[in-house]
């Protein structure tokens, strides 16, 4: 006689992917608050700087004598400036100008970074010495005087000449910070199985050793966006920026540099210097958001 018995079949549960390095960073970024509410200014900022001959059909660059110091009203929102141009436009517009630059000089300094501390940290040696003493005499340059000169030198050359300037003497900090990372990351299992199996140099550093130092380059490149506007605003600022006939956020504050209008026109200069505040605090905030996502200690 067979017995048959039911036999209860449980199935285990699914296991749970786990996220990886990105993942994780991803997950921890967005539940920083402040970092995403910052991310999201600065991308309305650009957004709206960006789209400046679209929101406003006026002429950043006329000067109107009728709407001379105008204070705020229905139809000029924040007032007009000594010039009479309005100053919504011209923050639109200067917007434009100073997030270009502060982009522009971004990219570029973080590539030449990116090229230079990479070879330098992966070769050491010989390799190591002679481009960590070049850094050593780029670093050696006064940045502010030396800026002034070429400005002086290359006066009509306009935005481009002031990017290029500030893009070539600002890359000696995150080269530094980035050879150093490659310099661990090189010392790694996986990287040290790809060069004793013949892995090409140049395939070792941009297929293992360069996503795994993203984070690093990432976290520099915010930094940097806020060094570079507040940069061109200082340059600007005291004259040597911005071509005086261009918008930018620095150049409406050097425009309304006087004494009264400190005192008596809040509308001309306190718009500008709360936007440029709020922009390099936002970006901080990022800059600390991705800091702390691929931080592994952090658990935020």
């Amino acid at each position: 006689m067979e017995t048959s018995t039911n036999q209860t079949v449980q199935l285990a549960p699914p296991k749970k992917k786990s996220l990886s390095q990105w993942g994780i960073a991803r997950k921890k970024f967005v539940r920083n608050i402040p970092a995403m509410a910052s991310l999201i200014f600065l991308f309305v900022v650009t957004a709206l700087s960006m789209s400046a001959s679209l929101l406003s059909d006026i002429d950043p660059s006329r000067i109107n004598p009728r709407l001379v110091e105008v204070p705020p009203s229905a139809e000029h929102w924040l007032g007009a400036d000594s010039a009479g141009r309005d100053i919504v436009t011209m923050l639109l517009y200067g917007g434009r100008t100073s997030l270009l630059i502060g982009f522009s000089c971004m990219t570029i300094i973080i590539s030449i970074a990116t090229i230079i501390g990479t070879i330098s940290g992966y070769y050491g040696n010989i390799v190591d010495s002679i481009l960590m003493r070049f850094t050593d005499f780029m670093m050696n340059f006064p940045f502010l005087i030396f800026v002034i000169v070429l400005q002086a030198i290359f006066i009509d050359s306009g935005v481009l000449a002031l990017i290029l300037v500030i893009s070539l003497l600002s890359w000696t900090g995150a080269a530094r910070v980035i050879r150093s990372k490659v310099m661990s990351e090189k010392e790694n299992e996986y990287v040290l199985s790809a060069i004793s199996i013949g892995t090409r140099p140049s395939k070792v550093m941009i297929k293992h050793i360069l996503p795994n130092v993203m984070s690093t380059i990432i976290v520099q490149a915010t930094l940097l966006l806020a060094a570079m506007i507040v940069a061109e605003t200082g340059l600007s600022y005291l004259g040597f920026g911005v071509p005086v006939g261009t918008p930018s956020w620095g150049n409406m504050l050097q425009a309304a540099r006087d004494p009264g209008t400190f005192e008596n026109l809040w509308w001309i200069w306190l718009p500008p210097g709360l936007l440029i505040t709020l922009t390099i605090l936002s970006i901080n905030f990022i800059g600390e958001g991705f800091k702390d996502a691929f931080n592994p200690k952090s658990k935020k």
